[in-house]
């Protein structure tokens, strides 16, 4: 019994100490991109998809997968903008990054939320639709923004459907993010050229 006991302490120290390996080895190639958020003034979250959230807590449903996101926040008006860390960091176009940068006017159109009917306008998708009554979006507890509406292009990128659709305005919430996305503004470098 004692061997048996012996061997499960050992092998369960090896198996925790490979886990934690892996998990540094994770951890080392997820760096740049976070590492790039903290440095352009962002913060780091890792978002959980939840539907149904416009009812009660405990009727909230989990959904499988998670988003790393990088929140940028205004210091003169405390609003917010979250981008993936995958639009972030990226260096060739994403739709994400291209709508932002596009500026396309709202047309207006349904009923509803407006910042998912406009995510849906560029082509997008907020996922849980922003008209449905059951709400859903991804979820940070103990944030200001607990639940974010993010407009998911097919080719994945994701950015703030709020942020998004201010920004069709000409309202900047949180930071500029032509700031910051790695991937620059290309209608800027067509004007330049000009």
């Amino acid at each position: 019994m004692i061997g048996i006991l012996a061997t499960l302490v050992v092998g369960g120290t090896l198996f925790t100490a490979t886990a934690q390996t892996s998990k540094e080895k994770n951890s080392a190639s997820a760096t740049p991109p976070q590492a790039y958020c903290t440095s352009t003034g962002g913060t780091l979250e890792t978002r959980l998809p939840v539907y149904g959230t416009n009812g009660p807590i405990q009727d909230w449903l989990r959904l499988a997968g998670s988003q790393d996101f990088c929140q940028y926040t205004s210091s003169s008006d405390g609003s917010r903008i979250h981008v993936s860390l995958d639009t972030l960091y990226s260096l060739k176009p994403s739709l994400a990054a291209l709508a932002y940068y596009a500026e396309t006017a709202w047309n207006g159109l349904g009923e509803g939320n407006p910042a998912s009917l406009y995510c849906t306008q560029l082509g997008g998708s907020d996922l849980f639709g922003g008209i449905n009554a059951a709400g859903g979006g991804w979820v940070e507890f103990h944030t200001i923004d607990e639940v974010l509406e993010a407009c998911i292009f097919p080719d994945n990128s994701t950015i703030d459907s709020w942020g998004l659709f201010y920004h069709s305005a000409g309202i900047i919430r949180g930071a500029d993010l032509s700031t910051v996305l790695r991937y620059p503004n290309p209608y800027t470098t067509k004007q330049k050229s000009k």
